[in-house]
Formats: C-alpha cells, structure tokens, sequence
C-alpha cells in the first residue's frame, strides 16, 4: 500500500522513493562523581565520536529508523541505548552517567507527560518546531493544529483550549512565565508573539489535567525551552510580513552560551486583504536573548531579556460588506475619519540560578520583572449606510445598495493608559530517589497596575443621539424627541489602582516502577495559592484555594506498543486584573477564583506503517466548573462581569493520528469534537463563546521526490462557527446566533539550495551557508470568507439590530528567504 502524496495532486507530478534523512543526538557524559568525561567513544551502525575535554558529544543518525547507540570508556562499564527512533532533523539531548560497577541497558518509552523518557537515566527529548506557513507562523501556528486547541483569527497568536478563553492559558520559557500585553482588543493589534520559534529547542504543551509543580490556570500548559547552542550560528529570514535574526553563540571552554533573536513585523499586507480599506502603518519590533553561563558542573546562571514595542498606526477609509441572503441580499456601507493610534511597550527581566547539590537533587532560584506602559488613542467617526443591494449580474449597479433601510453615524473615542509592573520570585526544587522523583516550590507574585478607562460611543441616526437603553431613557425615538444633554450610547470612565500579592507552592512525587510485567508511572501533588487584593478605593479582600491534581499511566507488556492515561485534579484560576474588572470598570475585590474539576483518559498506540513509525493518540476529557466568571468575547478582547455568578460544564473527544506519511517526513491528521455551556443564575445553559462543537486539521510536509530540494507545508483547518456575541445592553439568552464555519489553508512551498545533506567546495557561491533556502507561502488558498465577529448596526425606526460579519483576511501572496551562516 502506496502512502498519500498531496504534493503530486497540487503540482501534478507523481510519486517516487523518498530519500534518507538525518537526526541528531548530543549531551554531556559525566562519570560517577558527576563531573564531566572526555575522551568517550559513542558509536552507532559504524558512525562515531567521541566527547571533548568538557564531556561533550554530537552525533549524527539515521533518522525513522531504530538505532543502538553505545557510550564506552575505558575506566567504566557502557550505557547502551537501544531501539531508539528519532524524527527527521529532531535533536535528542542525552546526558548518561557513566558507572564502574554495572553495565546500563535501556530502551526509549513514553512517559505520562508524553515525552520520550529513558528509566534510570538523566536524559532531555527537544522537538523541532516545524517550519509551516502561517499568517503567525510559529510556535502558536502548530498549536492550533492540534485537535483541542481552537482559534478562528489567523492574525492572533492566542488560543482557546478545549472550552477555556485565552485569558486561561500558561505559557513558560526556562520555567519563567510570561505575560501579554492587557489592552490589546483587536488581533491585527497583536503584533508579535513572545515566544520566538528562532530560539526554540523543545515544546511540552498539555490541553489539560497538567501536574501540580504547573501554575494556577483552567485550560492549559505551553512549556517552551530555549536553545543552549554547542555551535556558532547565525540564521536570518525574511519575507513580505518582516524580518528577523538569531544568533547562537558559545565560548570555547563551553562555559558560556548565548541566543539571541530580533524580530521585526509589518501587518500591512494581511490587513490590506481585509474589506475595510485604510492607511495602516504597524510597527512591531521584538529584541530577545537567553544567556548561560556555567560557573562549575553544580551551579549555572541563566538569564532571559525581551523588549518588545508594538506601535499601531491605522487611519480607516472605507468598507462595505455584503451580507444577508441570496434571497435578500444586504450591505453595510461605511466612510470613516479619524485615526487609531495604540502603543503598547512591554519589558521582561529574569535570572534563573540552577545549584545541582548532588546527581540526585537540584535547587533552583528564579527572579523576573515584568513591565508594561500600554497607550490606546483613537477618535474614528463613521458614517454608515445600511440597504439593499441589487443583485441582478447584468445591472450596471451590480452589487451596490439601491435603497436604504438606514442611515447614521457612530462616533468612537479612546483614551485608555495602562501601567503594569509585575514582579516574581520562585524557589523551585527536586530530589530523585530510586525510581522517584520528589519536586516543589514557593513563589511571591507582587502585581501593582495602574489604570485609566475612558472611552465613549455615541450613536446618531437621522439627526438624534440615541440613548443607551435604561429606564431612565426610556421615550419613543424618534418618533418622540428625547430633551436632555448628550450621552453616550456606550462609555467608561474609571481609575483604578490596583495592588495584589500572591503565595503559592506545589509538592509532588511522581513514580515510574514496573507492575506484573507492565511499566506504570504515577504523581501525585497539590497547590495551594494565596492573594490579597487592594488598592485606592478598593475594598482588601484575600482567598486561598487549594488544589490537589494526579496523573498515572501505565504501558503494558503487549506486543502492540500502547500507552494508557488517566489523569484528574481541581484546578482554580484565582483572578487577574482583567478578572476583577467589571462592565463599567470598577474593580471588584471579592471574585473569587474560578475552579474546575478536570477528568481526562487517553491513549496512545505506536506501530509501523509502510515500514515508518506511526502514532496514534486518542482523548476523552470532562470539565465541571464553577464560581464562573462570565465574559464576552469580541475579536480578541474579553470583558468580564466580575461576579461569579454563572457554573459551566466542557466535555468532549479528540483523536490525533502522527507520523511519516511520506518518507522523511513528520505529518498529522487531527479531529476533535466538544460542548461547553454556562448556566447563569440558574437561568439554563446556553453556549460559552468558546463552544467550538467540530475541528479537523492537517499538516501535511511533502516534497518532490524527482526534485527532493522542493519542500511543501500544508496546514488546513476547518472549524464549525462559536457564538456570534451579542449587541450592548442585549440579553445574551435571546441572541444566540453563530458565526459561520472556519476554513483555512495556508500553503507554503521552497527550495532548498543548501543544508547540512548538501554543502559545497570552497570555490562556490553557496560554500559559506549551511542553510539557504527561497519559496512562496500561500495564506488562505482557496479565498474562504472568514469572520471573527459581528457588528451590529441599528435600524433607528424597526430598532432592529442587524449582525454584520467582520471578515478576515483574504488570499495573500507571501515571499519567504530563509539562510544561515
């Protein structure tokens, strides 16, 4: 049976043998007193090296393919590692501990935290981020691939986790948390992600039923570890959306290491695809670096540095978009004035130091600071006609509004300040015991945010302001006039300063021992957390909450390789600042943390498919929460009501099938299927804005295999429509219409000039690059009309409230070059 090719159905060739691909191993050996030992020989199927004068190794395998790797000495007995299969261009770092006394035999398995593991021995398993296109290309890009994890606004690197919002989402690099800015509400806002795919070495990500020693969040963890270079490199890319560079340093003695990455973005093209026509001028510039520096094998120093600044300049023009039905066909109609123009200024700070006591236990001390200045200005007046639109093809006025239903103008202004410090200090610990592992940790969060709102919105129709909807508005307009000042049909005006301080920590002990012939892993653990809220004004107010959470797995002794889990635990999310701010911006004190009970059984089935290893993944997971939160969602900015007073339920399924559907290459194929509904004060359920029922998602790596060189990505995702939202002041029970279904493909093909399977001699032009390669990528192939909300225009004489789409980005054309040196 022949493997698919999607390549050879988009370019009409045809299929032939891959060719072989390579992995990397590498790490420090260390001998009995944990110090570092040269002079090792580590071989496999007749290719070697050995380690230098600090322990170190590299080495090169056949990748798809089981190999045995043996690590020898002449003054200790071998550590031999057998049936290991990496994927093609994966990196696995491996760090044995040689031994006098007993020859150490082991195989690769799969732990319950789903990376590779290797009983009895020290050992780290990085994953390469593949290079798929995407509007926001990276780390997040892949993550949305996943069948759990949804986000229908392919210009946001934020996502939604099998029911959760963004706001419940936790995110680490180096164990170091890291924040986003607070004011952001549109995504073409975003700008940059922080996590920069350039610098990444590994990525561990859990939808769900996360371990105890993981922070205090509802949904999920993304645990990303940056690269410690063993090599000088300098790798460069660049394209129509930006550019950017890293740098990967080392010192000879190996002591010290650095990587470094500076990024720069323009939205322009993306958003020039949309239907509002505007002069738009972003910026977005990011400076990152991670610095080590081992002082001796027992004590190392890290430190993480990002300043990024997002500058949004936009000038709306004009829009019109069609909508309604063929039947009745409809647009809106809009010409603008005004300019927004939002700054948002972010800075993190962190110094991480790592004391190995012994090869059995491991201090750690981590500091961080991070600091957010946020600017939001705009006055943008629109003048907007809603009618019909003439649909007969032939018409010389063929899509144009023949007459209207409504006329007006809507008048948005803007002055919002944001000032966030928030400052971390955290003592993490382990201590490995036989087949155990004890860990836990304290940590002190102080958060001191300062926070001016003003905005206001004033609709006119017809030559009257209409008033916001309270009881004491209340009049038959227009056909009554309304005599009293102006008042804004929406507004907010708050000052809010804001202090809080958290207390944390985590125990927990995880096992892996075997059972009647079957390999068994377990931990348990529990959290505690600890907050007082003040500030000007502000009432003090403190919660503590407790949350115990548990995980085992077991992988009998079959002759089918499977893997079964089951995890379980309360997970509170005690509330941020955007939390405890209500509708009209006052803060409330006394909001308690939202908790969920997570219930979540999986399986994971490992097999040889056309002679390359498969995996298949399967999950079913269950969420009853309370103390809910409600918010409403629009684009990517989530007001909360800031009373709990709502309980909510997620339950659902995912299946993900992993593997080399084409020689040398890694692909998937994923589908999920979920339900989330909140009762509000006992009112019934109805769907959460995040009720994603139905995803399925493809990545797909393929190449020419007559022109190996040409590499293709596809990504296509399809999802079913989340609730459309609700106008203001609109009981959201009666409005509960949905967006439409989500389509995407994004499409990126290259050419591969060189890398490290095709070098060249000194005397030609592409001997000093190790990486060269030059392609296009193809955003949203096949022009699908996406929308990420709705807005809702007035009919001043009905009342009548019309949801007009708000459509993302059309087809767009991108260029990419990619070197490295």
């Amino acid at each position: 049976m022949k493997p698919p090719n999607i390549l050879s159905l988009i370019l009409l060739l045809c299929s032939a043998i891959g060719f072989a691909q390579n992995a990397t191993i590498t790490g420090i050996v260390l001998g009995h007193d944990n110090e570092p030992l040269p002079n090792v020989n580590i071989t496999s199927k007749g290719l070697g090296t050995t380690t230098n004068s600090n322990g170190f190794y590299i080495l090169e395998i056949t990748s798809d393919k089981e190999n045995t790797i043996i690590f020898s000495h002449i003054a200790y007995l071998d550590v031999v590692l057998e049936n290991i299969i990496l994927n093609t261009n994966e990196t696995f770092e491996f760090n044995p501990v040689l031994k006098s006394d007993v020859t150490q035999i082991d195989g690769v398995t799969v732990s319950a935290t789903g990376e590779k593991e290797v009983s009895n021995i020290l050992n780290i398993s990085p994953e390469k981020i593949r290079k798929i296109p995407g509007a926001n290309s990276g780390v997040e890009t892949i993550l949305k691939l996943l069948p759990g994890v949804s986000s229908n606004n392919e210009l946001s690197t934020q996502y939604a986790v099998r029911g959760g919002n963004y706001d419940e989402n936790l995110v680490y690099v180096n164990e170091i948390e890291v924040y986003r800015p607070f004011l952001i509400r549109s995504a073409q806002q975003e700008g940059l992600s922080f996590v920069n795919s350039a610098l990444v070495q590994n990525v561990k990500f859990s939808a769900g039923g996360f371990q105890a020693k993981y922070g205090d969040k509802l949904a999920s963890v993304l645990d990303i570890k940056y690269k410690t270079p063993t090599l000088f490199s300098l790798r460069a890319n660049a394209s129509f959306l930006g550019a950017s560079a890293s740098l990967e340093t080392v010192s000879k003695n190996q002591k010290l290491s650095s990587v470094s990455g500076v990024r720069y973005r323009n939205n322009s093209l993306l958003v020039n695809s949309q239907q509002t026509q505007s002069n738009f001028n972003p910026a977005f510039t990011d400076v990152q670096s991670y610095l080590t520096y081992r002082f001796s094998p027992k004590f190392q120093l890290n430190f993480l540095g990002n300043l990024a600044v997002n500058d949004y300049k936009n000038e709306p023009l004009n829009r019109q978009t069609n909508f309604g039905t063929i039947d009745n066909p409809q647009a809106l109609v809009v010409y603008y004035e005004g300019q927004e123009n939002n700054t948002y200024t972010t800075a993190l700070g962190a110094l991480k130091g790592s004391y190995f006591l012994n090869e059995k236990t491991t201090l750690k001390l981590i500091s961080s600071i991070y600091h957010t200045i946020e600017e939001e200005y705009s006055d943008v007046v629109a003048a907007y006609e809603l009618g019909d639109v003439d649909s007969n093809i032939g018409s010389n006025t063929a899509g144009e509004v023949l007459t209207s239903r409504g006329i007006g103008s809507q008048f948005n202004r803007t002055r919002n300040d944001l000032d966030a410090l928030i400052f971390n200090l955290e003592h993490k610990g382990s201590h490995s015991m036989n087949n155990s592992v004890l860990e836990w940790g304290a940590k002190y969060t102080h958060e001191d945010i300062r926070d001016q709102l003003r905005e206001s919105e004033f609709i006119d129709s017809a030559g009257f302001s209409i008033r916001p909807p309270r009881t004491e508005f209340i009049n038959n307009q227009p056909s009554e006039p309304f005599d009293a000042p102006l008042e804004a049909y929406t507004g907010l005006n708050a000052l809010n300063f804001v202090k809080t301080n958290r207390f944390s920590g985590y125990v927990q002990l995880g096992t892996q021992n075997t059972w009647k012939n079957a390999y068994i892993y377990y931990n348990i653990g529990i959290r505690s957390h600890h907050w007082t809220v003040s500030g000007t004004g502000v009432e003090k107010a403190s919660q503590t909450v407790f949350s115990p959470r548990a995980q085992f797995a077991i992988k009998p002794e079959w002759k089918k390789d499977m893997l079964f889990r089951l995890s379980t635990g309360i997970y509170h999310q005690p509330p941020f600042y955007r939390e405890l701010r209500d509708n009209t911006g006052t803060i409330q004190p006394n909001v308690k943390a939202q908790k969920a009970f997570h219930l979540v059984a999986g399986n994971e089935y490992s097999f040889l498919l056309w002679d390359r290893p498969f995996t298949l993944i399967s999950e079913a997971y269950y969420k009853k929460l309370e103390n809910v939160n409600p918010y409403t969602l629009e684009d990517v900015r989530i007001r909360y009501a800031a009373n709990n007073d709502a309980e909510a339920y997620v339950y659902g399924a995912e299946v993900r099938l992993n593997g080399a559907f084409v020689p040398g290459t890694e692909s998937w194929v994923s589908l999920g299927y979920l339900k989330t509904e909140e009762n509000r004060n006992n009112r019934g359920y109805i769907p959460r804005p995040t009720d994603q029922r139905f995803k399925f998602a493809i990545l797909f790596q393929d190449y020419i295999p007559t022109i190996p060189d040409v590499k293709m990505y596809l990504n296509l995702v399809y999802q079913t429509g989340v609730p459309g939202g609700s106008p203001s002041y609109a009981d959201p029970y009666i409005f509960q219409n949905r967006l439409r279904d989500y389509k995407r493909a994004d499409l990126g093909i290259s050419y591969i000039f060189a890398n490290k399977d095709k070098q060249f001699s000194r005397t030609h032009w592409l001997h000093n690059f190790k990486e060269l390669s030059l392609g296009f990528e193809i955003f949203n192939l096949f022009n699908n009309q996406n929308s990420i909300t709705n807005t809702w225009v007035r009919d001043a004489d009905s009342k009548i409230e019309y949801a007009v789409p708000n459509y993302l980005t059309s087809r767009v054309l991108n260029l990419k070059l990619g070197l490295r040196l």
